[in-house]
This record gives structure tokens, sequence and C-alpha cells, in this order.
């Protein structure tokens, strides 16, 4: 636990407190996972939805085995990448959407590439690519944040927003779409990409390490003095803990 515990006096404050700590447990500044282009990155993110991370990295290999490029990806026959996709969840779906895809940015841009959002601001290029079907809020911004791109965008995934949730971040209702605009906008300014990508890292290590979806260890959580939710949770065990008091006789 901290040696002092701190009173953030608004969301910010208390976001960039938590960031301090959990970096300090975790390690800042953490190492991007992969090397990914855009494109390949995009491809993993819609692979990954609803999926463990291994079974899409499984079916992300199979089509990088199984066809030359992404241009080949769109052009076979959909029996040929739904089998590829096989280890995801509804391969059935996600091979014609995938190609979906793939034949818009085509169209749009006369090739399978997205280094032009490189160039873009940020917040156009997360529109621009939300406007791809089945494209939302935590695929762009992975896209622009995990990708070679190494752009200032904030990924939100179930244990980050559960994380921010119980510390009272965001509110309870607002669900993970959305939570992306709200989380994002109490990033301190002078942030730059790579602590953004620490913020996302870390609260998504803390979810999954120690704020668990269920039965979350708050005994050894260095945010607990932060933490509405795990004060509540921890207030009635310890009560139960204190020593019965007994009138003299």
């Amino acid at each position: 636990m901290p040696a002092t515990v701190r009173n953030p006096s608004g969301p910010r404050e208390k976001l960039v407190e938590v960031h301090h700590r959990l970096c300090r447990v975790y390690g800042c500044p953490i190492g991007y996972f992969h090397e990914h282009g855009p494109m390949d990155e995009l491809v993993s993110s819609l692979l990954s939805h609803r999926t463990r991370n291994a079974d899409s990295a499984r079916a992300f290999r199979n089509l990088r085995e199984r066809f030359p490029d992404w241009a080949a990806v769109r052009d076979a026959p959909v029996d040929a990448v739904r089998e590829a996709l096989a280890p995801c969840t509804w391969p059935e779906a996600k091979a014609p959407a995938l190609q979906r895809i793939l034949q818009i940015i085509t169209a749009r841009r006369g090739s399978l590439e997205l280094d032009h959002l490189a160039d873009m601001p940020v917040p156009e290029a997360r529109e621009w690519l939300e406007s791809l079907p089945g494209v939302g809020p935590k695929t762009s911004a992975a896209v622009l944040s995990f990708s070679s791109l190494r752009r200032r965008a904030l990924p939100v995934d179930s244990h980050h927003h559960r994380v921010a949730q119980r510390l009272g971040l965001i509110p309870a209702s607002l669900s993970v779409g959305p939570s992306h605009r709200v989380l994002e906008a109490m990033l301190p300014g002078e942030w730059d990409a790579q602590e953004v990508y620490d913020d996302h890292e870390v609260l998504m290590l803390h979810g999954q390490r120690v704020c668990h979806f269920r039965a979350p260890a708050c005994g050894r959580c260095v945010l607990l003095d932060l933490c509405p939710t795990g004060q509540a949770r921890s207030a009635p065990e310890s009560s139960l803990r204190q020593p019965a008091f007994h009138s003299p006789a």
C-alpha cells in the first residue's frame, strides 16, 4: 500500500494517481506486444471480438499462412476464409464481415493499406475507422495505439472498464463503448502515446490480476483507499474481525 493516502480533488487527478500507483506495481513504460502494421492490427482486432486472445491469434496466423496477402483474403471463397477463422467464435459471421471490410477499404483507398491514418488527427482517424461496418471505439483505438502507428488513442477492454467503474472514474451505468470518450477526455493533455498505452495496460493488468470480476482481491489492492467499491466490500469484513465488546460485570 502507498505510504501516504492522497485525496484527489477530481476525476483527472484521481486517474493520474491511479496511473502512477499501478505503474509502480506493473512497471512502466510497458513494451508494445507486437509490431503489426495498421492493416494487420485492424484484422487482428476484428477477429478478437468475443474471442480469447490465444484463439484469435491462431485464426490470424491461419490467414497469414493460407493467403499471400489481404487482397487474397478479400477475393477468396468465403468458405476458405471461414475455415481459416475456425478457432474464433462465430467464424461463419466473421468471414463475410472481414471480406466486406476489405472490399470497402479497397474501394476507398485503392489498395489494402491504412498508412494514411498516420497523417490524420486522432479524432478524424478514429471516425474514419469507425465508419467501417463492425468497427467500434475499441477497435479504432487498438488500430491507432497498438499498431506501428503508435498514436495517442485509449482502448478500453472489459478489465479496464471494470476497474474504472469500481474506482468511480465512470458511472456504473456507462457501457464500454461510450466509456472510451469519457476516459480519454480525463487523460492529461501532456501525456504522449506511450503513457496513454501504459494507462490502458496497467488498468487491464490490474483487472486481470487483482480486481477480478468475481471475488476481487481488495485486501491486497494498492488502490483500496481510492476505491469506494473496494471500501464498501471491505467494511463488513473488517467489522466481523473486531473483538466483541463486553460490558463490565
